[in-house]
């Protein structure tokens, strides 16, 4: 007699079918990381640092 969860077909002993959630595999979190990781490097980073102004020219354009 096989275990609670188990039963046993063709001499084989199985787990019971059961309502299964598939889990996250751990490729899929690294992925959405280095995504995440890309999106801040390449898209800005953060608000406070686009509102800066940028410095002032060094001279003025065609006067010598």
């Amino acid at each position: 007699m096989p275990e609670p969860g188990f039963h046993t077909v063709r001499s084989h002993v199985r787990r019971n079918p059961g309502s299964r959630r598939k889990k996250t595999s751990g490729w899929v979190i690294a992925a959405v990381a280095v995504a995440g990781l890309w999106a801040v490097t390449h898209l800005g980073g953060t608000a406070a640092g686009s509102t800066t102004t940028p410095p002032p020219f060094p001279f003025r354009v065609g006067v010598r």
